[in-house]
């Protein structure tokens, strides 16, 4: 069962989670793979509530959107086993089918493709409708050096190297499952 709500109602919430992290679930043909974030933001643009993610272009799940432009975002609501966010943002959805090793429940999605995560309940459905690259030139110096150093052994280019694309998902449907 799912109870539908308002996004904003539920805001602070969501915010105060991304903080923290949150799982970005995507779904090509049978493969569905979840990966912890925790920079992103939720506002209104083009007059439609968004949920805009911010992924790296080696990532799987970057390839996955490209694929298949839909996510869902699943939110903690109260106590939740944290090791679903540890194990989703260190392994690799490329080596590793993280949805049977995190043991999590898949929910039937209501618009897009893409099921929610039962274990963190609070779920935004989101399609994307723009997509941009960073412009490495227009990212505050300090910012940039920290973020995306240049420096590193290149034996770790996984590790920070590469810009991130922000996908910009319309919110086309919010609900808590029960």
């Amino acid at each position: 069962m799912k109870e539908k709500i308002n996004v904003f109602d539920y805001s602070k919430t969501i915010l105060e989670s991304l903080r923290k992290g949150v799982l970005l679930t995507t779904k090509v043909r049978d493969k569905t793979n979840t990966m912890t974030i925790s920079w992103g933001a939720l506002g209104i643009e083009w007059a439609k509530p968004m949920m805009i993610v911010y992924v790296r272009e080696h990532r799987f799940t970057h390839k996955q959107l490209e694929a298949n432009p839909e996510f869902t975002i699943s939110i903690p609501l109260g106590d939740f086993d944290r090791k679903i966010l540890g194990i989703a943002g260190t392994k690799s959805g490329r080596d590793v089918d993280k949805i049977k090793e995190l043991g999590v429940t898949l929910e039937s999605p209501e618009v897009t493709s893409v099921p929610g995560i039962k274990e963190l309940p609070l779920t935004l459905e989101c399609r994307v409708v723009y997509k941009q690259e960073q412009d490495p030139q227009s990212i505050k110096p300090e910012y940039n050096e920290f973020f995306y150093p240049q420096d590193i052994d290149s034996s770790h280019h996984d590790r920070n190297k590469d810009y991130h694309t922000a996908y910009y998902g319309e919110i086309v449907d919010a609900y808590i499952i029960k």
